[in-house]
This record gives C-alpha cells, structure tokens and sequence, in this order.
C-alpha cells in the first residue's frame, strides 16, 4: 500500500520540490510581468507626454520669468545693469569711444602743422619749421594719451556710477510706463505715436517767470503735439510687454502643473518622480548650453578689440538668469537622489542600512542611552522625519530669490536633521519574559 503523497503544513520540502517551487513562481512572476506589459494603459503614456512636456517648459518659464523682471522692474533691470559702468573693459571699451570721438573733432596735429605754417610764413628758418613738423606727431600721441588717461579718471570716479545708475533708472521707468501705456504724454494719434508737449510748455513758462518775463503767465494751458514714432511699432512693443507679463505670471505653474500631474498619473510615482528631476536637471543644462552658445556668438560678431567689454557685459547682463538655472539644476538633481536614496532598490537600501549601521556603531562608541528621549523618537520617528522634510520645503518656499548653494544648503542640513533624528532613534527594550512571569 502507497504511503499517502500529502504532507503536513509544517513539513519540509526536499531540495526537488523547493526547486520546483521556484520555478513555477518565477514562471507565474513572468506571466504577470507579460500581462502588465499587455495592459500599459492610457496613464503611464500620458505620464510620460506631460512629465516631457514640463521639463520643456521649465527653461522657457524661467527665461520669460528673466525677461520679465528685465522689462517690468526698474528695480531689478537697475541691479542687473548697475555692474556695467564698473566692470574694468567696459570701462576701457568706453573710454577708448569717448577719446576716439573727440578726437574726431579735435585734430591736434592738423593744429600744430597749422602753427608750425603760421610760424614759418612769419619768417621761421625752413629748417627749424621742418623739424617741428616732425614733432607734430609725437604731440598728437601725447595730447591723445593725456585725454584718453583724463577719461579714464573720470569713469573711474563714483560720481560717474552713481550718475549711470540714475541715468539707467530715470530711462527704465519711462520705457517702462510707455510700453504699459500709464503714460498718458505718449498717444497713438492715426498711424504716429504723440508726445504731449504741455509738460515741457508748463516748465518753460515758470522758468521764463523766475527769470523775470511776468508776460509768460498770459500762456494758457496747451496741448501741442509733436510724432515721435511710428504707432505701429509702439503697438507691437505693447502687445510683447503684455504677452510676457502673461506668461511670465501663468508659465511657470503650467510648468509645475504638468509635471505634478504626471508624477500623478504614473504607475510608480517615486520612478517617476526620479525622472522629473533629472529631467528638470537636464532641461537646464540644455538653457545653460544656449547660454554658452549666445555668448560665443556675440563675441565673434564684434571687433576683436570689443570682444572683452562684450563678453563682460553678457556676463552681467544674463548672471540672474544662470542664477535661476542653477538652483533648479541642483534642485532637481536633490529631489532626485532624495526620492532615489528612499526608493526600494537594492542600491538604496544598502546605502540606508550601512548609514543606520554606521550611526548605531557611532552611538555605541559614544556610549549613548537615550533612554526615554530615544524611545519618544523611536515612536514618533515618521512624523519627525516629515517635519523635518516640511521644514526644508518651507524654507525653500519663503527664501526670496534662492540660489543653487542655498538649495545645496538646505538639503545638506535636513540630511543632519534626519541623521540626528537616526542617531537619537532607540526603541525601548522589552522586559525579559523570565520577569514577566515573576510579576505575573
């Protein structure tokens, strides 16, 4: 008679059976995986089309957000172009222009030969007149050094700066309140854009009255025109001032929009959050390789003697905007290797238990008993890990204007907030079962 072929739920199997278990689940894990493969489904395309689509438009809102404050805030275009007066080419490249234009004017050799002539028909020896002729060009040079050294002098002077800030400020504000037509001085009047000259009538007048012509007050209040440009163009350069400040107020939450809802829409949200990181990340490298590329071009579409001063002032002119790729390139890259380093992969899970190790083993050099404290971070160890993550959040949200060191700082101090609250973690130990029964 057969033994029965059943077997107790606690008995083992022998080295055939556990064999053939495992691979009838590897079999039953490949159909499920070739099911899943099957079944994509709508979601994870549309995930991936919007997860792209953010990452293009994270460069693109950050440049419209750039020229925005460039056009819309006197402020902030004053800051950016404040530095170019005081930047050493520049300067250079400006007092060569200024030496260069009133020398233009000024031919101090023509002079001296003109003297020299004057000289020689007032019976100046032809022989002396000669040699003064062939002085005359070593006093332009020096005449020209003398001026270009003064020149110097005074763009080096902080009266000069502080004049090219009012200058750049004055010019900013009236751009700007043309372009957003607040200023009613400036009108489109058939196909020409009029000033109204009342203003400069009314500040004519009392100056005439101050300086002693009382008959100018029988000027009544007049409104005289004069064109100033064609209405077309003013047209257009308002539609572009309002476009840009559209976009600039709506494109970066569309960007942020699509991107949360694609992180959304996935199957496995931490993968692709990963992905929007590096994406975002990627996307910035991209604008700062544009950047590199505009520069080169501009430099090698000026004069060899222009091309510092213009690098330099490219370079001033475009820092906020490196400035904003920077801090979402490395806020990107953190919210990637944060998601990654707290992923399921075998990688980061070793990473976080050789971390756990290595501060268990700190602890116990240290000799460290929390005690009650470490019981207390041991029970509430999530919601601190949290707080200490909204933390970090918030102090991203509410620094004005911050760069990539201050994410990197931010992101390197919640790491030793969630270390310290590892290191404190110490779950009380249990009673041993011997005591237990005594005090039962």
């Amino acid at each position: 008679m057969s033994e029965p072929i059943e077997r107790g739920r606690g008995a083992a199997l022998d080295p055939d059976e556990r064999a053939e278990l495992e691979r009838l689940r590897g079999e039953v894990q490949m159909l499920r995986a070739a099911r899943a493969r099957r079944r994509i489904g709508w979601r994870p395309v549309v995930s991936a089309v919007l997860i792209v689509l953010g990452c293009l438009l994270a460069p693109v809102a950050l440049a419209t957000v750039w020229v925005h404050d460039q056009v819309a805030d006197t402020d902030r275009f004053t800051t950016t172009m404040s530095p170019l007066i005081r930047d050493p080419s520049v300067r250079a490249a400006l007092t060569d222009r200024v030496t260069d234009t009133v020398f233009t004017y000024v031919d101090v050799r023509g002079l001296a030969d003109d003297a020299v002539d004057a000289l020689a028909a007032q019976g100046l020896p032809p022989r002396l007149a000669d040699r003064l002729h062939g002085l005359t060009g070593p006093l332009a040079s020096s005449v020209r050094d003398f001026v270009r050294t003064r020149v110097a002098e005074l763009f080096a002077r902080e009266q000069v700066a502080r004049a090219w800030d009012r200058m750049i400020r004055v010019a900013h504000e009236q751009a700007g309140a043309v372009l957003s037509g607040s200023v009613s001085a400036v009108a489109i009047q058939g196909d020409k854009v009029t000033l109204d000259l009342a203003p400069f009538i009314d500040a004519a007048k009392q100056q005439l009255v101050d300086a002693g012509l009382t008959a100018a007050n029988s000027v009544p209040e007049v409104h005289p025109t004069i064109a100033i440009a064609d209405a077309a163009d003013l047209v257009k350069a308002r539609a572009a001032y309002s476009t840009v400040d559209k976009l600039a107020t709506w494109l970066p939450w569309v960007a942020l929009a699509l991107l949360a809802v694609g992180v959304y829409l996935a199957r496995d949200h931490r993968y692709a959050l990963v992905a929007t990181g590096l994406g975002v990340a990627a996307s910035m490298l991209m604008l700062a390789a544009g950047l590199a590329i505009a520069r080169i071009v501009l430099v090698d579409s000026v004069p060899s003697r222009s091309a510092a001063p213009a690098a330099a002032a490219y370079d001033i002119v475009v820092r906020f905007l490196r400035d904003g790729l920077r801090m979402l390139l490395v806020l990107g890259l953190v919210v990637a290797l944060g998601t990654f380093l707290a992923g399921p992969s075998v990688t980061a899970v070793r990473i976080r238990r050789g971390v756990v190790r290595s501060l268990a083993w700190l602890r116990g050099r240290a000799g460290l008993r929390s005690g009650r404290l470490g019981g207390w971070v041991h029970t509430y160890r999530g919601v601190l890990r949290g707080a200490a993550v909204g933390l970090a959040v918030l102090v991203f949200v509410f620094l004005d204007r911050p760069s990539g060191l201050a994410v990197l700082l931010i992101a390197l101090l919640l790491v030793v907030f969630l270390a310290v609250i590892q290191f404190l973690d110490q779950p009380v130990a249990a009673e041993p079962a011997d005591r237990q029964t005594d005090t039962d």
